[in-house]
């Protein structure tokens, strides 16, 4: 049976759920809109009443996308009342039939109450689960202990996500997809993430979770989706948000130095400038976001044990010293042609500078022998250019659309790394440098159409990318510590051709989702003749990628879903780089060309009960993935160096419960606790490393349960203030060959309104109790180390903005 029969034999297995339509009820359905902007309004009050005076016959409120379907009407005059705070009330008769089982109302225009803006203060909040619990949203404003730090700072505090080494995780697991505005970019990677510790939070509206995405989202990211919305407006005329805060982090040693190094950080500072511009005449609207984030910081300060089966102890010690300065910035316009076609042009570039200062001394641990110091300059400044061009064409039919886009990126990776090697009997000065262009061309038609029940969603989308990388070593005459025939040119090439159907299908107890994305990917490495090492390597497949989701509506306040996905985690192009990395001395890291996809099957069952003021979310996960993606740490001479270096592992496992309670314990306090417990498990494996010898290395099975807690309590004071505290719990969890030990931070900020609500002022601090350190064991073939990390987390910030 072919792949196409077999879809079509999956859609008619799910038709009896489709056939529990009530043929005695008429479904009316439109979108609200704002009348000045057009954007559609979310979460709007829709209400049937037989009189004005009369009771709500029937009603509902409008979905994320301003969509409200009012399923349950039976034929007869009716008044429509349409409510939305700030917004006027919306009122008109409404005559339904019985001739016709669907009603469309079109767009239904809300018109703002500019008295009412002036003088109400909205409390109340939308639920960060939507009703069919495929997504979560977090504004970033609320977030009020992280502001002015950067996105990934921000992202701590979010329920579900954690973050280790600069990469977020959400459920314990680090193969996330990060999406800027729905679209993967350079900034935070097409393959694995990157970059998130750099981004400022000032420059982000929302941040939204998509744990079970569609078959509409590339199929990569197993563990789910994190879509960054830039702040952008549409309201008429001119308007915009200036903001300036400032910080100090490292306010005092926590660990001092090994002898003979230079000082660590202290008293770090950092800067972020931010601007938001909109305006707004007719049929153009113009938008520009710009934002600047300065930082000095204790990046790293590893204290590392390594004991070797032979008896060899060495105590290390890696500190990094880091300026950073990263600038970004949006813009671009809005032409609405006429009601239904609209054009956007936009740019996005950016530009980060680091400056890494390091130090590594090592220390005999038998007999306290300086061994060895390592120091070091990094020069590294990341550029990246993006350019859309987006159109949208708006049939007749409300939410019946297509949209057309063209994305092209490109950045480049430009690191310059000077190193002084000390040793008792001698010193040599050394360098590499290394230029990578990254050029991605991104084509994707989505086309959606509303059903008589339901929504069509389909498109296509081609991808080509290629990433030309020269690295060039630059030894000492003698005693050199780089492999001088590990260097050369290295070209990643990788096309990819997509097609997807999506199609969810609603009735009054059910909804029924079912889509699949079908890819062709196409890889190929070449890699340098006179590589001493690696030969050119690359893969292709043909795939498919389904996904389902089945939601019982108990009742209005009680849901249950379940789902289904399959997903794919592809090489990035830096874990194939065959060039050895030379940021720790006698850690080294490589990629591996042979490296291949990662494929995991994921299945959730979620229920979500609400009530007046507070919510209840809970789900039970397991994936199961085949080809695990991670770095495997091997010795494999007299050095004592180890190599770290990408292998597909096998199977891995991960099973948990998520749970999310949000209550508003009273008019000035509420709380939002999440609770993750899960159980991973890595099979055990057998992999061969080529670099720099082939070698055989096996692990063990490795498993542990573990999890975290978080919980952020919100309170509102009088005159305009309000203050956040959360506290996160980090169990001990495993990561390739070993474990991370538990961690905890308690986060605090406060904010007050003052200007008559055009300005604001806030004051936070991460990490209050200095308490958030890494702490890890690795296991190898012939050796163990131990490391603790303290580097800076205890940051206090100070911030102004302001609206107009």
């Amino acid at each position: 049976m072919t792949k196409i029969n077999q879809f079509i034999l999956t859609c008619l297995l799910l038709c009896p759920f489709w056939l529990m339509a009530q043929q005695s009820s008429v479904s009316v359905s439109g979108i609200i809109k704002d009348k000045v902007s057009n954007i559609t309004l979310p979460f709007v009050n829709v209400v049937l009443k037989k009189s004005a005076d009369s009771p709500m016959v029937s009603g509902t409120i409008s979905n994320d996308n301003g969509l409200f379907t009012i399923s349950d009407a039976k034929p007869g005059d009716y008044l429509i009342e349409v409510t939305y705070i700030g917004y006027r009330k919306y009122s008109s008769t409404l005559f339904i039939g019985s001739n016709s089982e669907f009603i469309d109302l079109g767009i239904i225009l809300l018109e703002q109450d500019v008295q009412q803006l002036n003088e109400v203060v909205v409390t109340a909040q939308q639920d960060a689960v939507t009703g069919t619990m495929t997504k979560k949203t977090y504004r970033v404003e609320d977030n009020v202990s992280q502001s002015g730090g950067s996105v990934l700072q921000a992202m701590n505090n979010l329920p579900g996500v954690t973050t280790q080494d600069g990469q977020v995780q959400l459920r314990g697991n680090n193969q996330v997809v990060v999406l800027i505005d729905g679209k993967q970019t350079a900034i935070t990677g097409f393959g694995n993430q990157n970059g998130l510790d750099n981004i400022p939070a000032s420059a982000i509206e929302k941040i939204e979770i998509i744990n079970n995405p569609s078959a509409k989202y590339d199929a990569n990211g197993n563990a789910g989706i994190i879509n960054i919305v830039l702040k952008k407006k549409e309201q008429a005329g001119l308007n915009g948000k200036v903001g300036l805060s400032t910080g100090l982090g490292a306010l005092w040693v926590r660990k001092e130095n090994l002898p003979g190094i230079r000082p660590q950080y202290q008293t770090t500072p950092k800067v972020n400038p931010s601007l938001s511009l909109n305006y707004r005449k007719n049929k153009i609207n113009l938008f520009l976001q710009a934002d600047n984030l300065y930082t000095e910081t204790l990046n790293k300060n590893e204290f590392v044990t390594r004991i070797y089966e032979e008896g060899t102890v060495i105590n290390q010690q890696l500190k990094r010293n880091r300026n950073t300065n990263f600038f970004t910035s949006k813009a671009g316009f809005d032409w609405f042609m006429n009601d239904r076609n609209t054009l956007t042009v936009s740019g996005f570039f950016s530009q980060e500078s680091i400056k890494d200062y390091g130090d590594q001394p090592f220390f005999s641990g038998n007999d306290g022998e300086n061994l060895r110091l390592w120091q070091f300059l990094e020069d590294e400044v990341l550029t990246a250019a993006m350019a859309s061009l987006a159109y949208e064409h708006k049939f007749q039919q409300p939410g019946h659309k297509l949209n057309v886009g063209f994305n092209y990126t490109f950045d480049r990776e430009d690191e310059k790394y000077f190193f002084t090697n000390t040793l008792p009997t001698y010193t040599t000065e050394e360098s590499f440098f290394l230029i990578a262009d990254q050029k991605v061309a991104d084509f994707t038609l989505d086309y959606t159409r509303p059903m008589k029940h339901g929504l069509l969603e389909t498109g296509l989308k081609f991808r080509r990318r290629t990433i030309p990388t020269d690295m060039q070593f630059n030894p000492s005459a003698s005693n050199s510590v780089l492999d001088t025939g590990a260097d050369g040119l290295a070209t990643y090439q990788e096309t990819i051709p997509a097609v997807y159907g999506n199609y969810t299908y609603e009735v009054k107890k059910l909804e029924a989702e079912i889509g699949l994305r079908v890819e062709y990917v196409d890889l190929q490495y070449d890699v340098d003749p006179n590589h001493n090492t690696y030969q050119s390597d690359g893969y292709d497949y043909f795939q498919p990628f389904p996904n389902a989701r089945l939601t019982y509506k108990i009742n209005d306040r009680n849901k249950l879903s379940a789902f289904y996905t399959r997903r794919v985690d592809r090489p990035d192009e830096v874990d194939i780089r065959i060039f050895p990395k030379y940021d720790d001395a006698e850690i080294i890291k490589v990629g591996n060309p042979a490296l291949q996809p990662q494929f995991t099957n994921s299945f959730e069952l979620g229920y979500k009960n609400g009530w007046n003021k507070g919510y209840f979310y809970g789900a039970a996960y397991h994936r199961i993935s085949d080809g695990t993606i991670t770095r495997v740490s091997t010795t494999v001479d007299t050095t004592n160096l180890i190599y770290n270096i990408s292998q597909n592992a096998g199977k891995s496992y991960n099973t948990g419960i998520e749970v999310v309670i949000s209550q508003e314990l009273s008019d000035r306090i509420n709380m939002n606790l999440n609770l993750n417990g899960y159980y991973n498990q890595i099979d055990a494996f057998t992999v061969v490393n080529q670099y720099p010898v082939e070698n055989t290395f096996t692990a063990d099975q490795q498993q542990i349960y573990s999890g975290n807690v978080k919980l952020n309590t919100n309170f509102k004071f009088g005159k305009n203030t309000e203050a956040q505290l959360t506290a996160i719990y980090l169990a001990p969890d495993i990561i390739p060959q070993g474990t991370i030990d538990s961690r905890f931070s308690l986060n605090f900020g406060i904010k007050k309104a003052i200007q008559n609500g055009k300005g604001e002022l806030f004051l936070n601090a991460t990490d209050l109790l200095n308490t958030m350190v890494i702490r890890k064991e690795i296991n190898g073939n012939n050796f163990t180390y131990t490391n603790s990390d303290y580097y800076e987390t205890q940051v206090i910030r100070f911030g102004y903005s302001y609206k107009f």
